[in-house]
């Protein structure tokens, strides 16, 4: 089959973690003999930013990394997007592109082509009047990372039908790497996040190294001149954008690390881990959660990782990993099988395969405004 992908950019992860999770479902679409073209901007805010700190060499060692992915860079007033489409048998539109670019990929796909909307944000409930601008009535379906975005969609009447469509590990990338000799104590990979969790990751993080006086690191991107501040008060060694072929690597080089939440996702839609959770069980690292509420049973809390309840209890899961090296290998073990079992590209490539195959046995109701009450989700 040959599918068609417009995002907002597959080259550059800056600030855009979403790219994680499109180079893996591209590879593993590429590895089973489909045809993939991706699109995005060429002035793709992500990329425009990566060259603006680290220069055009960033974008080329990313090329040189997977010389498999090409994304094919438009300008919006030029795009062909009849010939983009031509013979396309699925196309997917990322839910980071502007409204007049989702309708008219619906209005120029071809006839029997399946179109979906792909969802990775919280703007469904935290800014519902953006996504209340997207006219989705050409759409096969939305493809939505978290059942509470499936479920805004349907009790919103934004589209006929849904389907939850986590997202998962790129297993090609996110891979246990032999550890380091002299490994320090706690890595963080993560973006400040617009202050969505300024408070959480004083209390998750920030507090609890400093108190511990752990040799930690921190990476990630568009970190206030006072966060930096408060990182440095705390001994924290911040080295800001880490690209993603490096993520193995590095948690190879520390001994466990955390994961904050967006505040979002904690209090509006349960159920949603993001990205990093995947990779760094796939990287067999221990990790400690701040709370978040695994609704859908996608983990073992306890089993996969522990949960902190608060900082106090943040600091003990440390404390406890940092002093007993079994338990710590017990507990990175099963998160990798968890991973391994269930939630990799590879996974995600099949469910999405099995959505094809199950439209493709019913009538094309492209165009209808009903929800569905027969709705495949995982």
């Amino acid at each position: 089959m040959k599918f068609v992908l417009f995002y907002h950019s597959l080259v550059s992860d800056w600030n855009h973690g979403n790219a994680h999770f499109l180079r893996g479902i591209v590879a593993e679409l590429q590895a089973r003999g489909h045809i993939v073209d991706v699109y995005e901007p060429h002035d793709a805010w992500s990329a425009t930013q990566l060259v603006a700190e680290h220069g055009q060499a960033a974008i080329d060692e990313w090329q040189t990394q997977h010389p498999h992915l090409r994304s094919h860079r438009y300008d919006r007033s030029t795009l062909d997007l009849e010939r983009a489409l031509d013979d396309a048998d699925v196309a997917i539109v990322h839910e980071w592109n502007e409204p007049s670019l989702v309708g008219a990929v619906a209005a120029h796909a071809p006839r029997g082509c399946r179109v979906f909307f792909h969802d990775t944000h919280h703007r469904s409930v935290s800014a519902p009047r953006e996504m209340e601008r997207y006219d989705l009535r050409g759409y096969d379906g939305v493809l939505a990372f978290g059942e509470a975005i499936r479920q805004r969609y349907l009790q919103r009447d934004w589209c006929a039908h849904a389907w939850t469509w986590h997202e998962a590990a790129d297993v090609r990338t996110f891979r246990p790497m032999p550890f380091h000799a002299e490994r320090a104590d706690l890595v963080w990979i993560g973006n400040w996040g617009d202050d969505e969790r300024a408070a959480e990751l004083h209390e998750f993080l920030i507090d609890p190294v400093l108190a511990l006086h752990l040799q930690a690191v921190v990476h990630g991107v568009r970190y206030p001149a006072d966060a930096l501040a408060k990182l440095s008060a705390a001994g924290i060694d911040y080295r800001g954008w880490l690209a993603n072929h490096l993520v193995p690597e590095t948690f190879a080089r520390f001994q466990v690390t955390v994961h904050v939440p967006r505040r979002p996702y904690v209090g509006l839609l349960p159920g949603i881990p993001t990205i990093r959770v995947f990779e760094a069980l796939a990287c067999c690292i221990p990790l400690v959660c701040a709370p978040w509420d695994d609704a859908e049973g996608l983990f073992t809390p306890g089993c996969d990782y522990l949960v902190a309840r608060d900082g106090a209890q943040m600091k003990r899961h440390l404390q406890t990993l940092l002093r007993d090296a079994e338990q710590a290998r017990e507990l990175a073990a099963h998160g990798l099988a968890t991973i391994l079992a269930r939630h990799t590209c590879g996974h995600r490539v099949d469910q999405l395969l099995s959505i094809l195959s199950t439209l493709d046995a019913t009538p094309s109701q492209r165009g209808s405004s009903q929800p569905s009450r027969s709705l495949i989700h995982a």
